[in-house]
């Protein structure tokens, strides 16, 4: 995987840059990506894979880039060493407090209008998918109504 520095744009006290990452595989399969670092935020905003990537892969892209890409973008704190805590998503509680939580978000996003799972992405740091499956959870540990009613 290679992590390259494309530009950098600052506005108003904020920096945003934009990086170049490429990850290669052994049979010859690659996926280019550009990756964005705005604050304390990275986010990917273009994907292009040869062969084309299944939703399944497109699914977990964010788990094969997380570090390397994190750790490329995010400027290392003062005295030069890594933080070894440092990741790409926030900390989020496992567990029953993780999915009272998730449902939280939720039903906030719901009274606002918004869309609710991208709320809870957008709170947890995971995947569309992950997300789901988090929000599922809840709705089965009975902190969300259940999404259908059963016949």
């Amino acid at each position: 995987m290679s992590v390259r520095h494309a530009w950098a744009v600052s506005e108003g006290g904020v920096t945003t840059s934009w990086f170049d990452v490429r990850l290669a595989f052994a049979d010859g399969a690659r996926v280019d990506a550009l990756a964005v670092l705005s604050g304390r935020s990275v986010r990917v905003e273009d994907v292009r894979a040869q062969p084309a990537l299944s939703l399944d892969d497109l699914a977990v892209l964010a788990d094969w880039l997380e570090n390397p890409l994190f750790e490329a973008c995010v400027p290392a704190p003062a005295g030069g060493a890594p933080a070894a805590s440092r990741r790409a998503r926030p900390a989020w509680p496992r567990g029953r407090e993780g999915r009272r939580l998730v449902a939280q978000e939720y039903r906030a996003a719901r009274a606002e209008g918004g869309d609710p799972v991208l709320a809870v992405m957008s709170a947890t740091g995971h995947s569309r998918r992950r997300s789901l499956r988090l929000i599922g959870q809840a709705r089965d540990e009975g902190f969300l109504a259940p999404r259908r009613a059963r016949r």
